[in-house]
């Protein structure tokens, strides 16, 4: 093995195992397999124009070289991004650690117990901060989290509103522009009308049904809402709050004053800015939305024996599950970013959180008195971190601008003249001494700091907290950095992650995540980048992001990109909104109509739902294919009206449909665009591409296909890839580059620090090792199959019998004979380590599985032995052999209490349900509750540690 060549670390199956694989699947060579699974008709003519590969150590020195073109500045900036410290704990053994980083979302709740528990400490710290009871596990960012507000509000109007065709939202004229533009952008396709104003002058008339305020606001005011929201309150219009987290510590909660929203961002919790995300946004609301709060709950349950468990609650609620119902745009959210910061509130406590922020407050105010001294004017009458400056008639912004980027600081300056000063944790009493020496400079004065910084109050008593908050024992225990190393590992072990086994979770692509890809993210000149800092001072993220949205246009087969969606749905929101613009700029505004196939993942109907269009499903036939028929029937039947088709390749079944060109003509003959989903990209990349299969535009999955954690939940990021007719309208940013038009996010990049893993990815891959990934994605797919079918037996495959990159396995069957159904199975899978594939979609009852190319022969060996010992197991509950009800699968998983426990009632063995083979003597992977009671954490809904655990 040419241990320089990174392909052969990436991909699992050796050069030696690949002979015996093709011989069990039934073919000569690996390009055999090839061409008999991808259509001829879509293959690429040439190989993928890209950078030649790079060796491990060679991509460590060109990062090098690209982190030292970003230059780190003193950040004054604010604006929602603030520079933090990052507990070196937490750093180390929660953002660098693979057993955080590499879980999957924690929908099988036995197997993610431990960051279960550290995101209810996330909701239970918001929940707190907000005064209010209801909370998520976070969001994308603080400007998708305002849009999801005013949705979920409109859903929520009264009949009363609905009658009246009330839909207007008022959102004050200083709440963040960045905000502003993704409201716009969310609510034009909904009919929602957008008015900006000053608060204290606005009216709530009848076709009002919500209002978004910003506490502190955009200048640093800190502003009374309390008689603006009463006012509301009395015509029926719901209140959102974007408030400042930290804030909240020593400022009276929004959730004391009545409103119905507090949401916000967690990025001062302990997350670098990394140039604009990613960072968890925080969502916190009346107990009224539990059936409508977007994102993902967890709740505190039970388990099979009555001990205490953590699960996903309500998750009917949740996008992808409700599809044309759908009243989000959340699928993705960023639970490895909520998990950080709620482990910071635990090592802080309610105690270090209030020294912190009296430090930042007690700074703000010194400075503003000393510039007062220096003759300026602070026209802020109560702050806390952000001082709003104006200037005396004899200093120029140009000078002071000057002495500033000498003494490497960067401000904020607004276009009215005046000085945007935001403190934050990381302001020492030295970094004081600077910031009065620039300004001195520019007044013609000297400066020198002499005074210690007093710890005094500057804002109205009236706005002071008095409600104390996070008692809870968690936010007390681990204080010190031994006490906390040891909580986090706790947690981490009651986990399975890709640092325990495979993760087969069909149409999830849960693949390596390569050490040498994550290392830029802690290197600083990546992490302490604001997203507005001045373009000269970022040319390396503006090198590495050029040339990655160069990359993922040659792979896709597109002309253009962005970067801007921070997950997959954002990702297919934005594509649709950008066909939407470029029909309408060409006279086809009017085209409504989606074409979905039935087997579509319920972001795509959920998405096009929220960006306006109507949704006309289509059939698919027997084997798993889109009916063509129907398909064709139906674009004919809404040609006037039809605006695009949304279509996953491979199919969500697994399969490269041979029709699939076919498709894309019909759609364009009735003058719609085809948006292609990237969720399988990870089956094209090198072989064919979406522009060659006539898509006009995609979404990729930088957590899936090109390698970016899954992080238990996010950090996604969801770019898109356009046709050359597409660029023009691509998302935009206010403030970075004048333009609103179809923002998505809060930061220009999005989740910019997130692009140095695919961007290494790729750099270490090329174009040969990219491309021998999808091959052996495939094999490892046709090999399963080859080895499960004549057992389980396969759903669906392609024409000439073979399955994409993943494949169904057939369950219903096996239900009826025996008993047992696809979640026995799954849960069964616990005992031996394994995480369940994907549970009952796209087909109810059965389990979907997707290998990757990163996992080894021997992995996949191991885990068919697994899946034959299970079959085995249900036969004998067939046979009769084993109960029907007390038997090792119905009783799955079997935790640790139960198996070391006195008593022992099943007619099987503790060996049976433990150790069925003997390797997992060796590496036992032993799960801490039984069956998760669903049901009862569903009527019973516990959103955070409820104060019988204080």
């Amino acid at each position: 093995m040419d241990t320089n060549k990174f392909v052969n670390r990436h991909v699992g199956i050796t050069a030696e195992d690949i002979p015996s694989m093709l011989e069990t699947v039934g073919v000569e060579t690996l390009d055999q397999l090839i061409d008999q699974t991808i259509p001829s008709n879509i293959r690429l003519d040439k190989p993928m124009d890209l950078p030649e590969p790079m060796t491990e150590r060679e991509l460590a020195e060109h990062l090098g070289e690209l982190a030292s073109k970003n230059e780190i500045f003193t950040s004054y900036i604010g604006m929602g991004w603030y520079d933090t410290v990052c507990p070196a704990p937490i750093l180390r053994n929660v953002f660098e650690n693979p057993v955080w980083y590499t879980s999957y979302t924690p929908y099988q709740a036995e197997i993610s117990q431990g960051r279960l528990e550290a995101l209810i400490n996330f909701q239970t710290m918001i929940s707190e901060l907000t005064a209010l009871p209801l909370t998520n596990s976070s969001l994308l960012d603080e400007a998708t989290a305002a849009a999801e507000a005013i949705t979920m509000f409109y859903g929520a109007r009264s009949r009363a509103q609905v009658k009246a065709e009330a839909n207007t939202v008022f959102v004050d004229e200083n709440v963040y522009e960045s905000t502003l533009a993704v409201i716009h952008t969310r609510m034009i396709p909904l009919g929602i009308k957008v008015v900006t104003g000053n608060y204290q002058k606005f009216e709530c008339t009848p076709d009002v049904f919500a209002a978004v305020v910003q506490y502190p606001n955009a200048n640093g005011s800190i502003e009374d809402y309390k008689e603006f929201v009463a006012r509301a309150n009395e015509q029926g219009v719901k209140v959102a709050v974007a408030a400042d987290l930290m804030s909240l510590v020593l400022l009276t909660p929004p959730g004391e004053w009545g409103v119905d929203v507090v949401f916000g961002t967690s990025q001062r919790f302990g997350i670098p800015m990394f140039y604009g995300g990613p960072s968890a946004a925080y969502f916190a609301c009346k107990d009224d939305y539990k059936r409508s709060i977007p994102g993902r709950i967890i709740g505190i349950s039970k388990d099979a024996y009555g001990h205490e468990a953590y699960r996903l609650a309500l998750q009917t609620r949740e996008q992808h599950i409700k599809r044309e119902k759908a009243t989000s745009n959340i699928c993705t959210a960023q639970a490895l970013l909520a998990t950080m910061s709620g482990f910071y509130a635990v090592y802080h406590g309610a105690e270090g959180l209030r020294n912190i922020a009296e430090r930042i407050h007690s700074q703000a105010g010194f400075l503003a008195e000393e510039l007062e001294k220096l003759g300026y004017k602070q026209l802020n009458a109560n702050y806390f971190d952000t001082l709003k400056i104006e200037l005396p008639a004899d200093v120029s912004m140009n000078v002071l601008r000057e002495i500033a980027l000498e003494c490497k600081v960067n401000l904020r300056y607004f276009e009215g003249g005046q000085i945007g000063i935001s403190l934050d944790e990381t302001t020492l009493s030295t970094d004081i001494g600077v910031l009065l020496y620039i300004f001195a400079g520019a007044a013609g004065k000297d400066y020198m700091l002499k005074d210690a910084i007093p710890t005094k109050r500057y804002f109205d008593p009236a706005f002071n907290r008095t409600s104390d908050f996070m008692q809870q024992d968690v936010f007390k225990k681990y204080r010190t950095e031994t006490e906390l190393m040891r909580y986090i590992t706790r947690l981490g072990r009651r986990d399975i992650s890709l640092a325990q086994s495979m993760i087969s979770l069909g149409s999830c692509t849960m693949k390596l995540n390569a050490a040498s890809e994550m290392l830029a993210l802690s290197r600083p000149e990546f992490q302490n980048i604001h997203p507005y800092a001045p373009e000269e001072q970022t040319e390396g993220y503006k090198e590495m992001l050029e040339n990655l949205s160069a990359y993922l246009a040659e792979i896709t087969g597109f002309k253009g990109a962005s970067l801007q969606p921070n997950s997959g749905a954002a990702g297919e929101y934005a594509g649709l909104r950008v066909i939407h613009t470029y029909l309408e700029s060409i006279g086809q505004g009017h085209r409504n109509i989606v074409l979905l196939p039935a087997s579509a993942h319920g972001t795509n109907p959920a998405s096009a739902i929220q960006c306006g269009y109507s949704t006309v499903t289509v059939k698919t036939d027997a084997n798993g294919n889109v009916d063509l028929d129907d398909f064709r029937e139906k674009a004919e039947a809404n040609r006037d009206n039809l605006a695009a088709t949304m279509i996953t390749y491979p199919s969500t079944h697994g399969i490269f449909e041979v029709c699939i060109k076919e498709m894309c003509q019909i759609v364009h003959d009735c003058g719609g665009q085809v948006y292609m989903d990237g969720a399988n990209m990870n089956a094209q990349v090198g072989l064919t591409n979406p522009g060659t299969i006539g898509a006009d535009v995609c979404h990729l999955n930088l957590h899936k296909t090109f390698a970016s954690p899954h992080g238990g939940g996010g950090p996604g990021v969801g770019p898109i890839c356009v046709a050359e007719h597409l660029v023009p309208f691509l998302p935009s940013h206010p403030i970075a580059w004048g333009s609103d038009l179809n923002t998505v996010s809060a930061a220009p990049y999005g989740s910019a620090g997130i692009a140095a893993i695919t961007y290494a990815y790729i750099r270490l891959l090329g174009t040969e090792g990219l491309t021998q990934s999808t091959k052996i994605a495939i094999l490892n797919a046709n090999y399963l199959a080859a080895k499960l079918k004549d057992t389980y037996g396969i759903v669906y495959s392609g024409a000439t019998g073979r399955v994409g990159h993943e494949l169904i396995l057939e369950c219903r069957n096996v239900k009826d004979r025996s008993g047992i159904d696809e979640s026995d199975i799954a849960k069964r899978l616990m005992d031996f380590g394994y995480h369940a594939p994907t549970l009952s979609f796209p087909v109810h009852g059965t389990l979907m599985i997707e290998p990757t190319e990163s996992e080894s022969k021997a992995e996949l060996d191991r885990f068919l032995e697994v899946l034959d010992c299970i079959w085995k197991e249900i036969e004998e509950v067939e046979s009769g052999a084993a109960d029907k009800e007390d038997n090792v699968l119905k009783n799955a998983p079997h935790p640790e209490y139960e198996v070391t426990g006195n008593d022992w009632s099943h007619p099987y063995s503790r060996q049976k349900a433990a150790y069925p083979l003997d390797w997992l003597h060796d590496s036992k992977f032993w799960i801490n509750v039984a069956r998760v009671d669903n049901a009862y954490g569903d009527r019973n809904l516990i959103p955070t540690i409820c104060s019988c655990q204080i």
